[in-house]
């Protein structure tokens, strides 16, 4: 006769275990990260996604903890994952948090801060020029392979922090909250010479107001503003990519510098 194939409930449960951990690390990560999280991405290609890398990097793991699946430790490394993904993915959505806030201020300026539609990412009113941006560094991003670059990180995730029972040191988290005071100072970088560019040219148009008072500087303000403004955005698109490539590295670098910090 030949053999029976059999099963018993140990090793189901350690099969579980060495694929669930895995998986529910990458599904955070791709929930969380830039492009894998648009709104226009399908669940279920996020879901099908998680899945193919867990099947993928599961058999490269090394031991993983004896705990149940179905305990208050297995429940607190679920736990654990699912922050360390979501962690790992908001890590690099700081990065086009800068251009998005770049987009913030040259909007402002440029009047038009009332141009605002609804924006499935981010869940609020998001001004065009935010999402115009944000939607270049986007394609700079898959320009230069970032987005396997997030996956080869994710995969050598589980190689600079295993999968463990025990506790997370804070300092990771602590790198993570002081990278978010970056947003602001690199966004005002970026956006600095349309800024400079258009406070220069109302200090103009202020001092031909006080020179000629009859002329109307309420009604050719701002249709002059926007159309400076447009041209500096224009000069300005070309310096985007040279501008996000180191910002992009600086955000993988933060990333391993975050993972080293919560380990033990």
């Amino acid at each position: 006769m030949p053999p029976v194939f059999s099963v018993t409930s140990e090793q189901l449960g350690v099969w579980m275990v060495a694929f669930l951990w895995p998986f529910v690390r990458m599904l955070a990560l791709i929930s969380t990260a830039p492009v894998f999280s648009e709104r226009s991405v399908p669940r279920s290609v996020k879901i099908g996604l998680a899945i193919l890398l867990a099947i993928t990097i599961a058999p490269t793991l090394g031991p993983l903890p004896a705990v149940p699946l179905v305990s208050a430790a297995g429940f607190w490394i679920l736990v654990q994952q699912i922050l360390i993904g979501a962690a790992m993915g908001f890590s690099m959505r700081m990065v086009f948090a800068v251009v998005q806030a770049a987009g913030e201020y040259a909007g402002l300026q440029m009047g038009l801060s009332f141009a605002t539609f609804f924006d499935p990412t981010s869940g609020g009113q998001t001004m065009v020029l935010a999402r115009l941006l944000n939607v270049m560094a986007i394609l700079i991003f898959l320009a230069v392979d970032g987005h396997l670059m997030l996956i080869m990180v994710l995969a050598e995730s589980f190689h600079t922090l295993p999968i463990a029972d025990g506790p997370l040191v804070a300092d990771g988290w602590f790198l993570l909250v002081s990278a978010g005071g970056q947003i602001f100072a690199g966004g005002l970088m970026l956006a600095l010479p349309l800024i400079a560019a258009l406070l220069t040219l109302n200090l103009a148009m202020g001092i031909l107001n006080r020179a000629s008072p009859q002329f109307s500087i309420f009604a050719v303000g701002f249709p002059i503003t926007l159309l400076a403004g447009m041209a500096m955005l224009q000069v300005l698109m070309q310096y985007l990519a040279p501008f996000l490539e180191p910002r992009f590295a600086s955000g993988f670098a933060s990333l391993m510098g975050f993972l080293n910090g919560l380990r033990p």
